[in-house]
């Protein structure tokens, strides 16, 4: 009786250890697969986002991209700067709708259209007319060809330009959280009178007249544009981000310390788990007497 106990528990005992032996394995290939499509993941991003410059005129710059911890999958936020002739730096934020391949293949789409057209577009309303043909052609360009709804493609944004020799910043919003500027201990939200539709739907509507807002920006001024990834991010107990709040505290570094800072803070309050991508671009306008030459 005890000889026929003891033989059981050495075949459950091996019967265990082979399962747990085949778990850990799937664990392990599972855990180097995920690691290597995060990989990926994270290479094609920094392609995409190329580093925006430290230094553009007048303007310290510094960009920021967490992506969210939870899935492999990349999300469509995306920001961009240009130079143009007229001595003035341009620069989108943006968000495209939806996550993985289709969002990168739209997300390329128009980061590629702004690089490409930013510098020679005269106006930024034909800018954003450009950018809204361009992202609505792509989208319906091999209609019933393709099994990806291309229906409901768009991205909100907010595209800027701020010249060199003149202490304000021009900008157009299209369907995107508002840019805040934080001077001294003020926060000052750049609110349009109106916010027109995001990039890729306006077009559909018959819309070619884009409203230009323009805000003092001046010397010592920090502006910041981000996405709702920042604003939306819960903790534990669904409270938002307070990111309003929190900006006002670090006003005084400088762009690149200020990003580490709200990195740092934005994880802490999701306790290391984001729901989203978020993007967020810090852009300090210097005395004229710290400006480069061009």
């Amino acid at each position: 009786m005890d000889t026929a106990n003891i033989q059981a528990q050495i075949i459950a005992l091996i019967v265990v250890s082979a399962v747990c032996v085949t778990l850990c394995v799937v664990r392990g290939r599972r855990e180097r697969q995920l690691h290597q499509v995060r990989s990926v993941a994270e290479t094609a991003q920094r392609v995409l986002l190329r580093p925006l410059p430290q230094r553009a005129g007048p303007l310290q710059i510094a960009g920021l991209y967490i992506p969210a911890e939870e899935e492999a999958e990349l999300g469509g936020d995306l920001y961009a700067a240009a130079r143009t002739a007229h001595h003035s730096t341009r620069l989108l934020i943006g968000d495209v709708r939806g996550s993985g391949l289709g969002a990168i293949s739209n997300t390329a789409l128009l980061l590629g259209a702004f690089r490409a057209a930013a510098h020679r577009q005269a106006t930024l309303p034909r800018l954003a007319v450009h950018l809204d043909g361009a992202f609505r052609w792509d989208a319906s360009q091999w209609g019933s060809q393709t099994e990806q709804d291309t229906t409901e493609d768009f991205a909100t944004a907010v595209l800027l330009d701020i010249p060199d020799d003149d202490p304000v910043v021009h900008l157009i919003n299209c369907g995107h959280p508002p840019p805040l500027i934080l001077r001294g201990n003020r926060l000052i939200p750049l609110v349009a009178e109106a916010s027109h539709l995001p990039i890729g739907l306006g077009g559909a509507f018959g819309i070619t007249d884009y409203g230009v807002r323009t805000f003092p920006f001046e010397a010592g001024d920090l502006l910041l544009l981000y996405t709702d990834g920042v604003i939306e991010a819960r903790n534990s107990e669904g409270r938002f981000y307070p990111f309003s709040e929190r900006a006002p505290q670090w006003t005084t570094d400088d762009p690149d310390e200020l990003l580490r800072h709200l990195q740092d803070d934005l994880l802490a309050h999701v306790h290391g788990h984001l729901g989203d991508d978020a993007a967020v671009v810090a852009i300090r306008r210097l005395a004229s007497s710290h400006r480069p030459a061009l």
